[in-house]
């Protein structure tokens, strides 16, 4: 069984490839594995990326991603260069992190919720194979966790974490971000 806590520490080897993953899902996930059921949806299906989600978008600055009303500041998870977020309409509760924002780039890196989809349809619950049949040019990470860059946005990536063969941690982050190893 994987605990919110092993999934965080098997995020670091992760994270030292430079793809970043501390979002909700690994609550949910972690709820799934305790009682074999899954968690509820928070979130209504929305389209998860290619530039942002729920009203933030990425390179958004600290101060433009609060003005829209749609985050809230989280104390305790920032990094050196970057401070935490959550959007307010999916909570993420203790020990986890919704977004991202940069000093430097803006937003950063944001999680996908429950019910979060990319455009092609892919969210929390989705297979290793369908990721595989929809993005062909997935990669595999030094870590071995697959990603793959965002069409209609060169700058950004696609980063999923998996737990038999399933997606249980999906992120939308830049290719620069500075927020996480």
């Amino acid at each position: 069984m994987i605990q919110h806590t092993t999934a965080r520490v098997a995020l670091g080897t992760f994270l030292a490839a430079g793809l970043a993953l501390v979002g909700p899902a690994a609550a949910a996930h972690a709820a799934t594995e305790a009682t074999g059921t899954p968690a509820a949806h928070t979130a209504a299906r929305e389209t998860f990326g290619p530039s942002g989600y729920g009203g933030v978008k990425l390179r958004m600055s600290a101060k433009a991603a609060a003005a829209t009303g749609k985050i809230s500041r989280l104390r305790g998870q920032d990094s050196p260069s970057c401070t935490s977020w959550q959007l307010k309409a999916h909570p993420v509760g203790h020990d986890a992190v919704g977004l991202y924002i940069s000093k430097k780039r803006g937003v950063a890196l944001i999680f996908a919720p429950q019910g979060a989809r990319t455009p092609e349809g892919i969210g929390i619950g989705s297979t290793y194979t369908q990721i595989k049949k929809l993005y062909p040019r997935l990669k595999t990470a030094a870590s071995g966790y697959p990603y793959v860059d965002v069409a209609g946005n060169p700058g950004a990536y696609y980063s999923f974490l998996l737990h038999k063969g399933k997606v249980y941690e999906m992120a939308l982050a830049l290719h620069t971000q500075d927020c996480v190893n």
